[in-house]
């Protein structure tokens, strides 16, 4: 396989917080209803992983956030379920496989993206 795309995000937790507070239905336009009851410090992650993942899919929009759900699996793994923009983008790139990487500490969250085709 080869990779098609990388991408990198990093969130300022506290900072992400005040723009959720001033915005509340951002939650709602951002994250699936699943990601929404997620602990502030995975929201920001999860945030970081969407950004992470337009970049490494070679694009600058029309991609719709809740095309894009970052899940864990049984063993912890996150992973990316995909679906309408998102996907179609991932289709017509080649990717075959995407990879995922989520960390926060500091007050600080991020996430690396590998998408592979």
């Amino acid at each position: 396989m080869k990779i098609i795309g990388i991408g990198v995000d990093v969130v300022d937790i506290e900072r992400f917080a005040q723009t959720l507070a001033r915005t509340p239905r951002l939650r709602e336009r951002l994250f699936t209803a699943t990601e929404q009851t997620l602990p502030l410090a995975s929201l920001a992650a999860r945030f970081a992983a969407k950004e992470a993942l337009a970049k490494a899919l070679v694009t600058d929009g029309g991609l719709a956030w809740l095309d894009a759900e970052v899940i864990r699996l049984p063993s912890g793994q996150p992973v990316f379920e995909l679906s309408g923009t998102v996907r179609a983008r991932a289709e017509e790139l080649g990717v075959g496989e995407l990879h995922v990487s989520l960390s926060h500490d500091a007050g600080i969250a991020s996430a690396f993206v590998i998408a592979e085709g």
